[in-house]
């Protein structure tokens, strides 16, 4: 153990770990890349959070600079839960449920504690966190947080942002703060404070008043996005600010949560789940159009398309008996309800029934629990390819996907994915939340061949300039971490992410928070980081899917 490990060790209540196998352990995450830490960090409270960070500031400012990066269960795909220094691992110990107001729903959470875990306790007072990522059952509240995670239920409540009432959090040299929206008067007097998180609140205060103008059209315009830092939403018109929806989404890169406050919503059960099938992606989107019509909308609008659909039937055709047994789709849409009124539910599903009959479509309507799930093991087909193996080799890597574009583009986009996988000469694959136009695909790339080490790159590229060629964000709900952080110049203005540095600047002026992610990140910088193999081992007690 080295000298930094020891000292850490002597002042921390939680382990600290060097060996070569914790190391090796938690130099990959769900991610294509590699980057092995020094030394390994199990916080058992927010005080080694606030002495860890602490200790890489003081050596920050004598010039040496030690990345600090906070993980938790390391499904990130964006590479954001890799650092070469030191790494807090916050499912150890700080995974608890702090405290659960059963009148409002509101519950305090440690980072570290697994969302499934954390949804299994709200429904026993009948709530739920309604933004929860497909990898709920394996994956933190803590990692949703830092990735502003969005999922199937996003179409109608929202991301994981709308639901961060407060934060508690540890600055990047070791000061512990708490975020909420304050009133103008409560912001004077942190301009006044004579600490770090004065000097944040002044510095941010002025950047935001001197680009108003940059500001107001900083959002792309789509319905989700976890790309950048949400500056426009911190300060408004009557003067309140609060940092909360500035630290979720930034990946450990401004600092590290060690408590959140959630809001939650009343859960129902009892829903009505309508599955249509398509031969023509021109009648599909224009079905999800008029889908986006109805007010009262939906908790769901999946879609999984018929590529999927044929490579599970090559690969485990018994999945899609008693599902599908006729001839594949080239388009399978899950519209879902949950209104608390039975009779609501029933009349909103005709209403898409309708829908669908203008466009020639039959559907099926259920709202058996049983059947529904058997219609639902539609969309978890995804899980099948994730895991899969072709005969050369080649795994599906979580690497051009989330992407998110208008609605109105959605057939564009669906045959823009076609026609590059085509010139690459892969199978294309795509599922996803439909009614957000948010994708995911993932290409079967042998990463030990050079040739298709190389073509990870061009597909990149060719991808992503693709989605911002539709006006889209190379990010809905799995943020951009070191994987799209390359693209963020490209996707805002030159005076837009200028902000964006100059935010982490203020927070991280030593760059010693998960630097490499995010922020200031080249293609270049990624390269060298390229697995040579790709496993999904750390999950195999689950099935990985998107």
């Amino acid at each position: 153990m080295n000298k930094i490990a020891h000292y850490l060790q002597e002042h921390l209540s939680g382990e600290v770990m060097t060996n070569q196998e914790a190391l090796e352990y938690f130099s990959t995450d769900a991610s294509i890349l590699r980057l092995t830490p020094s030394i390994v960090v199990y916080p058992r409270n927010e005080n080694d959070i606030r002495k860890t960070t602490r200790f890489t500031w003081q050596l920050a400012e004598r010039g040496r600079v030690i990345p600090l990066t906070a993980r938790g269960s390391g499904t990130d795909q964006s590479g954001a839960a890799l650092g070469s220094g030191i790494v807090m691992i916050f499912p150890a110990h700080m995974h608890r449920v702090l405290d659960l107001d059963g009148k409002t729903g509101t519950v305090t959470i440690e980072p570290g504690i697994n969302y499934g875990t954390l949804q299994q306790t709200l429904h026993t007072h009948g709530r739920f966190l309604p933004p929860y990522p497909a990898s709920k059952e394996y994956s933190t509240v803590g990692g949703a947080i830092s990735n502003n995670a969005a999922g199937e239920k996003t179409i109608k409540y929202g991301n994981t942002r709308d639901y961060v009432k407060s934060l508690r959090v540890v600055l990047a040299n070791g000061e512990v703060i708490e975020t909420r929206r304050i009133s103008k008067k409560e912001l004077n007097k942190k301009l006044g404070l004579a600490t770090f998180e004065g000097e944040i609140y002044r510095s941010l205060d002025v950047l935001i008043e001197e680009n108003k103008a940059v500001l107001s059209n900083l959002a792309p315009k789509v319905t989700k996005n976890s790309s950048g830092y949400a500056l426009d939403l911190v300060k408004r018109k009557d003067g309140s600010f609060d940092l909360t929806p500035l630290i979720v989404g930034s990946q450990g890169t401004l600092g590290v949560v060690s408590e959140a406050v959630l809001g939650t919503e009343p859960h129902n059960p009892k829903t009505t789940l309508i599955v249509a099938f398509f031969d023509d992606l021109v009648v599909a989107e224009a079905v999800l159009l008029e889908l986006d019509k109805i007010s009262d909308t939906p908790s769901a609008i999946e879609a999984v398309d018929g590529n999927l659909l044929k490579l599970v039937k090559s690969k485990n055709p018994n999945l899609l008996k008693g599902v599908i047994d006729s001839t594949l789709p080239k388009l399978v849409l899950l519209v879902e309800f949950d209104n608390t009124s039975d009779r609501i539910q029933k009349s909103l599903a005709k209403r898409v029934e309708k829908i669908m009959a203008s466009q020639q479509i039959t559907c099926q309507i259920e709202t058996d629990p049983a059947a529904q799930e058997k219609l639902w093991s539609i969309r978890r087909m995804s899980a099948t390819i994730a895991a899969s193996v072709d005969a050369n080799g080649a795994k599906a890597l979580p690497m051009i996907e989330d992407g998110i574009v208008p609605l109105a583009r959605f057939k564009d986009y669906m045959h823009g994915v076609y026609a590059l996988f085509e010139r690459y000469g892969l199978e294309a694959a795509a599922w996803g939340h439909a009614g957000n136009a948010n994708l995911h695909m993932q290409p079967f790339l042998n990463l030990s061949q050079v040739g298709d080490r190389q073509k990870v790159f061009r597909l990149l590229d060719e991808y992503y300039e693709l989605v911002l060629s539709m006006g889209g964000s190379t990010t809905a709900e799995h943020g951009d971490g070191r994987i799209r952080g390359p693209y963020l110049p490209r996707m805002f203005q030159p005076e837009e992410y200028e902000l964006f540095q100059k935010t982490k600047q203020i927070f991280d002026p030593y760059g010693t928070l998960n630097p490499g992610v995010k922020i200031d990140v080249k293609i270049e910088d990624i390269k060298p980081l390229l697995r040579h193999e790709y496993s999904t081992a750390h999950w195999l007690q689950h099935m990985p899917h998107n």
